[in-house]
């Protein structure tokens, strides 16, 4: 697996993680075994890296690593302070609104505590589907962008499933059956849920910069499948 390098220079590398792989490896995802991206990239550009945030094992898109834990610790203060701005893309159950904000707290797996958490959100488009899907005769589903200001783990999967509006091919906090629909008659077995585009102080040159990467080949694959007309 070659990993795509989005942006790279002497103090940061910036690459599109694809879905089911570990940033690296944690207490947490004790028993995958496979080689993580730090793993891999280590292999692919010859270089120590050090994350500055994570994305989940399930989770695609923009992921900024750095090449000096200074480098690291500057950029995690700026995760820490919510002055990077992070924009994902995802595929609902439902109809949901145009926009909306979440604010439903998110539980800590360390201690157990609830911690504020915040994501806005705007619809791309909505699409009912001709596929029954327990207990309806149709489905429908509604592509958007998520902008969270809080970085709690799982926290755009959770607020997805607090409105109703689980993400597709979430088998943890989504729908069952529709996760079996898309992996048995629509033929795609992967968590839509994509980290689109992140805006970033540069740590050494103080630039703001702004990463963008695509989804898979597969979202643009599902989406036309389903009749939706935006692509990626």
């Amino acid at each position: 697996m070659n990993i795509e390098v989005v942006f790279e220079d002497e103090s940061l590398i910036v690459v599109n993680k694809p879905n089911n792989l570990l940033v690296h490896a944690s207490y947490y995802a004790r028993n995958i075994k496979e080689p993580s991206l730090i793993d891999r990239l280590k292999e692919q550009v010859n270089t120590k890296l050090y994350p500055a945030h994570r994305l989940d094992y399930k989770t695609s898109g923009i992921i900024v690593l750095a090449k000096s834990s200074e480098m690291a610790g500057q950029l995690q203060k700026q995760f820490e302070n919510q002055t990077i701005k992070k924009t994902y893309i995802a595929l609902l159950r439902g109809f949901v609104a145009e926009e909306g904000i979440i604010e439903t707290p998110v539980k800590n797996p360390e201690n157990g505590k609830y911690k504020e958490a915040k994501t806005h959100y705007e619809k791309f488009e909505s699409i009912e589907v001709d596929i029954a899907v327990q207990p309806y005769d149709k489905s429908r589903y509604s592509l958007v962008e998520f902008y969270p200001e809080t970085g709690r783990m799982h926290q755009l999967r959770i607020h997805a499933n607090k409105i109703s509006h689980p993400i597709i091919g979430d088998h943890k906090y989504g729908n069952r059956h529709h996760n079996k629909m898309f992996k048995e008659e629509l033929g795609f077995d992967l968590m839509f849920l994509h980290a689109y585009q992140l805006a970033v102080e540069h740590p050494k040159t103080g630039e703001f910069i702004q990463f963008q990467a695509s989804p898979s080949v597969a979202w643009n694959l599902a989406l036309e499948k389903l009749g939706f007309t935006t692509r990626f």
